[in-house]
């Protein structure tokens, strides 16, 4: 046992011997969460018995989870493979590819990534004869998101909206529910959803999880929405040896259904549970600490808890005022040259901002001053067209009821096949009641087609059946792949173009070949469709590549799990950070978890900027500083301003950890906010902390202490 424990501070050691039952683990930024996940699955299968196949082990990302497995694998050794350790979404494939025939499915469903998701909603917009500029696409499409999200069927969505835009919404999701089943395909929330369906509708299949996992184990659960939620409780059940760990102070993603009362609530949930707390933070300086503890401090809905360490207090942070974006973008290169002439790699640094938007700038000075950088959150690499062509081969072989990916499998490289063409063959595999795959193998049967159509169509029935063959003799991936790319003439037809992009689209194919060679060489159980599942459930935190001895430029939302030796956040300004829709305290106080989020990620140094203005939406504004630099500690902060500029007046307080008064605010002032414009005071709430105001657009209510607003004076 000595060496599971001995490591471990006294809370982490309470967090691995606890007994069985619901156990609350509040896991503080830095507090080694990921030992203590680790070191209790290896006390259970080392000390308890349990049997690793009785463990599930769920995280939000791919890296996490294989992270996760490495270290257990050092714990138990090869036991560890029999583990569940994935995503949720991970998880839910598994089970689905199992149990699919329970959900009206076939074991080989394709997983619809946003792009085909896009394009399967817009041939419901023209079934259905709706105009995409009245109903926007994306929010369309976000809007059925969050419903299956909340587990809202059509009928249930129905329910509970009402007006003509709800109305289409609901009419659009059901036609894109019916092409999704026709389709063979799923997309990220059925994953969820159908699961949830599953295991609460089919009592055998639940009782045969419930049976298998003994003991669920759950990562960052402030991050679950309510269809995980659901799913965590239904397996847990009728042992309850759930175990959960996260931070309710790292709550930052409602944004994408994300519902932090599952982790507030979880001693509501379960009364019996055992609550510990991980507050010894292993990261970060005592001054970062001090920080971003009196910050999240501020936030109402939090279980209490105050990260310390004993690591001495280190730099102050810097503040730093900059006249505009591009003086800000030559601090943080400034900033850059200062870590690296002190011996620091450009992998250590960091660069956080609140929309993606804003690295342009940024970029556009680290380029010139030669300073090598990776961006996170912009197109990735399986989302680039080139890839996409050759993987709709890929998937039509893995699913032949695909037509979202056939059609665009025969329309690259260009084979005289059109959209005409494949509506006629569609129409003909309609009336057959067969896949697109299988009737372009029929070709000649299908009327009005020109010759040199059927020969295309044979051609690429021929190919497909080749791959096909090729994945049931169990070949290679990576030598499916090169056949696919061979055979369908992609490389060729680039190759022919001799043009510097399509050289560059090449290196992109080679480099997917050799992805799916890495792959090959390290599944436990490599096939074509694995693969393709391990592409589609790719996220934006598996981008991020610390020892790439690139500076990484990301959003915070982005940054969450990392972490730097030198960490700059910029554009701290109001209505950019905190955001501008954050006008309620729930979303502020989210905000500040985002602002906290971001303070936590620096191990040494950490860098705060704010521009006095800014170009924004086709025009520049002069903006105040954010709200939440006036929160910061003043014995923690040096703050610094340009010497370019005159600083601006402006109503903070520096260092002061406190905002000038609230104004004296009664029904029927007239008030200008910062970014609303001139409004009207409608109501004052909870002694004057809360006001609402009416703008020209809507009415609003604001925090009266921290809203960048004054009172406009009578007369």
């Amino acid at each position: 046992m000595l060496d599971l424990v001995s490591a471990l501070n006294p809370p982490q050691r309470e967090a691995v011997l606890v007994e069985g039952g619901p156990l609350l683990v509040l896991a503080g930024a830095g507090s080694g969460k990921t030992r203590v996940l680790t070191h209790r699955i290896a006390h259970l299968i080392r000390e308890r018995g349990v049997p690793p196949e009785a463990i599930l082990a769920i995280t939000f990302t791919n890296k996490a989870a294989g992270e996760m497995r490495e270290r257990l694998a050092g714990l138990v050794g090869p036991a560890a493979r029999a583990l569940w350790a994935s995503t949720f979404h991970s998880a839910c494939v598994r089970i689905l590819r199992r149990e699919a025939h329970e959900v009206g499915y076939e074991r080989d469903f394709t997983i619809f990534d946003q792009a085909d998701q896009l394009r399967v909603l817009r041939a419901c917009y023209e079934e259905l004869s709706v105009d995409p500029k009245r109903f926007a696409p994306r929010a369309v499409l976000g809007r059925i998101s969050d419903a299956k999200s909340r587990l809202l069927t059509p009928d249930g969505l129905a329910d509970e909206v009402s007006g003509f835009f709800d109305d289409k919404v609901v009419e659009l999701y059901r036609r894109y529910e019916d092409r999704l089943r026709l389709n063979g395909g799923m997309d990220f929330d059925d994953l969820l959803m159908l699961t949830v369906e599953l295991l609460e509708g089919r009592p055998a299949v639940r009782e045969r999880y419930q049976q298998r996992f003994e003991h669920v184990m759950v990562d960052e659960y402030q991050d679950t929405n309510h269809a995980q939620y659901r799913l965590v409780r239904v397996l847990g059940e009728p042992q309850r040896n759930v175990m959960v760990v996260g931070d309710d102070d790292q709550g930052i993603y409602s944004w994408r259904g994300a519902d932090i009362r599952n982790i507030l609530d979880f001693e509501r949930d379960y009364p019996e549970a055992h609550v510990v707390a991980l507050e010894q933070n292993y990261r970060s300086t005592g001054t970062i600490l001090s920080a971003a503890n009196a910050v999240v401090s501020r936030n109402r809905g939090r279980h209490p808890k105050r990260l310390w360490t004993d690591r001495d207090d280190g730099e102050p942070i810097l503040l730093a005022t900059c006249r505009d974006e591009h003086e800000e973008a030559r601090l943080v290169a400034a900033q850059i040259r200062r870590a690296v002439d002190e011996g620091r790699s450009h992998a250590e640094i960091g660069v956080f901002y609140r929309t993606n938007a804003q690295s342009r700038v940024i970029e556009d000075t680290l380029v010139r001053d030669g300073v090598p950088y990776q961006v996170v959150g912009g197109p990735r690499f399986y989302e680039r067209a080139e890839v996409k062509d050759v993987l709709a081969y890929l998937r039509v072989t893995a699913n032949p009821a695909d037509a979202v990916s056939f059609a665009r499998m025969v329309g690259t490289p260009k084979r005289g096949v059109g959209p005409g063409c494949v509506a006629r063959l569609s129409w003909y595999a309609e009336q057959l009641g067969i896949p697109l795959a299988d009737a372009a193998a029929q070709a000649d049967l299908v009327p009005d087609l020109r010759p040199a159509q059927r020969t295309a169509l044979r051609e690429l029935a021929e190919l497909l059946t080749e791959l096909r063959r090729l994945d049931e003799a169990g070949a290679a991936v990576d030598r499916i792949l090169e056949a696919a790319l061979d055979g369908s003439g992609l490389r060729a037809a680039l190759a022919g173009e001799r043009t510097i992009e399509a050289q560059g689209r090449l290196e992109t194919l080679d480099e997917l070949v050799v992805l799916a060679a890495e792959y090959q060489g390290r599944a436990e159980e490599p096939s074509l469709r694995s693969f393709l599942e391990e592409i589609s459930l790719y996220a934006d935190a598996d981008a991020v590549d610390q020892e790439s001895g690139r500076v990484t430029l990301m959003t915070i939302h982005n940054a969450k799990g990392l972490e730097f030796d030198v960490v700059m956040i910029v554009g701290l300004e109001e209505s950019l950070f905190p955001h501008a829709r954050s006008d309620t305290p729930d979303a502020l106080e989210e905000e500040r978890r985002l602002f906290y989020v971001g303070l936590t990620r620096a191990r040494a140094r950490l860098v705060l900027a704010h521009a006095q203005s800014r170009a924004m939406h086709g025009g520049r504004d002069y903006r105040l500083p954010s709200r939440f630099l006036a929160e910061l500690p003043a014995e923690a902060v040096e703050a610094t301003r340009s010497t370019l500029s005159t600083p601006a007046e402006t109503s903070w307080s520096w260092g002061s950890g406190a905002r000038r008064g609230a104004p004296d605010l009664q029904t029927g002032d007239s008030v200008m906010h910062a970014t609303f414009g001139e409004g009207v005071i409608t109501g004052v709430e909870q002694g004057g902390e809360l006001v609402r105001v009416r703008f020209s657009d809507a009415e609003r209510r604001l925090i009266a202490a921290s809203a960048p607003m004054r009172k406009v004076a009578e007369g």
